[in-house]
This record gives structure tokens, C-alpha cells and sequence, in this order.
């Protein structure tokens, strides 16, 4: 059985310039459930890069809020552009659950055709097969969202997603995170998580 305010750390990147060599400001928030917003957290990875595993992981355990925490959710396993979330890495890192979410059922093959123009395309391909099966999950009102995890259950997975998705079918932590990722970059929060 889940807690109603377990700490939940959703993470999500702001807009970027496709290709660039920029860096892209990666957002976490903390959400007790879905209903009390407790911090945030910023890096920078680079777009297109390696470096999010690491940056990511580096911020959890640096972080104040890391005592607190229970799970990390993800929106998608990749940040500024292919720059690929090694979930499997990330928990054994940080010794938390990761709980990647999607609003789409992510289309691997296109993916895998994306990071074939990475020199280090092997490195970023078994990131994305350390992410396990994807799942389909049906949160509220017949909306249904993807998600893959590493280090819980399926059931407690689900049972995160549903605890956390209080004001549209997307978990609040990944929602937050996104409007303040995306406000960094253009000024005001903008799109939808």
C-alpha cells in the first residue's frame, strides 16, 4: 500500500533547440502524492548529449530533499533530445525506484533508427533496453499512459501513477516539473508534460 504523501521526485527538460549545442535546464519536483508541492531542483545536460544519467543521479544525491524521497518518475527516458535516462543506472545510483512515464507508447524502432547517428550508439541503445518492457496503464477516465520502471513493482508502480495523478491523467510531479522546466527556457510555462 502506497502512502498518500509519499515524496515523489518528477523530472522533466525544458525546450530546446533541436541539434544545437546548447544545454538544456532539467527540472525536479518534489510532490508529497499529488497534492502538496514540497521543492524543485535544476541541472543542465546537453542536448543530445550522455550526460543525463549522471547529472540527474548527481542532483538527487546532492539534493536536501534526498532523505525524503521514495521514487523518481521520469517523463520519457530522454532529455534534451537523445541524451537517454538510464533508468536501470539512475536507481542503482540514487537506491530509489525510477517510474518512466509516457503519454504515447513510445515507437522503439524509431528511436533506435534516431540513435544509430551516435558514435557511441551502443552506450545510449542499452540505456533505452535498461528502461524493461513498456506498459500500459489505464489512470483515470479511460485515459491511459505508458510507463516502464525499474526497482518496484508493477502494482506499486500503478499504484504511484494513480496516487499522483490528481489533476489530469499525467502525474502532478511530471506535470510541475515540466511548466517550470519550460518557463525557464521561454519565460512562462507553456505545452502540456
Amino acid at each position: 500500500m502506497v502512502k498518500s504523501e509519499i515524496r515523489i521526485l518528477g523530472i522533466d527538460d525544458g525546450a530546446f533547440t533541436p541539434r544545437s549545442t546548447a544545454m538544456v535546464p532539467v527540472v525536479g519536483v518534489v510532490f508529497r502524492g499529488g497534492k502538496f508541492f514540497d521543492g524543485a531542483l535544476k541541472t543542465e545536460v546537453a542536448v543530445d548529449g550522455n550526460d543525463a544519467t549522471d547529472a540527474i543521479a548527481k542532483l538527487i544525491n546532492n539534493s536536501r530533499h534526498k532523505q525524503q524521497l521514495k521514487v523518481l518518475m521520469t517523463d520519457g527516458i530522454t532529455v534534451g533530445g537523445f541524451n537517454v535516462i538510464d533508468i536501470k543506472m539512475l536507481h542503482e545510483a540514487t537506491g530509489l525506484p525510477v517510474i518512466v512515464v509516457n503519454r504515447k507508447k513510445p515507437d522503439i524502432n524509431k528511436v533506435k533508427k534516431g540513435l544509430k547517428h551516435f558514435g557511441d550508439f551502443e552506450k545510449r541503445w542499452k540505456a533505452v533496453k535498461n528502461a524493461g518492457k513498456i506498459k500500459e496503464f489505464v489512470v483515470k477516465d479511460g485515459r491511459k499512459i505508458f510507463y516502464q520502471v525499474v526497482g518496484m513493482e508493477d502494482e506499486e508502480a500503478r499504484d504511484v501513477i494513480k496516487l499522483s495523478s490528481t489533476h489530469s491523467y499525467i502525474p502532478e510531479p511530471l506535470r510541475a516539473a515540466h511548466l517550470i522546466a519550460t518557463a525557464f527556457v521561454k519565460g512562462e510555462s507553456a505545452g502540456r508534460a
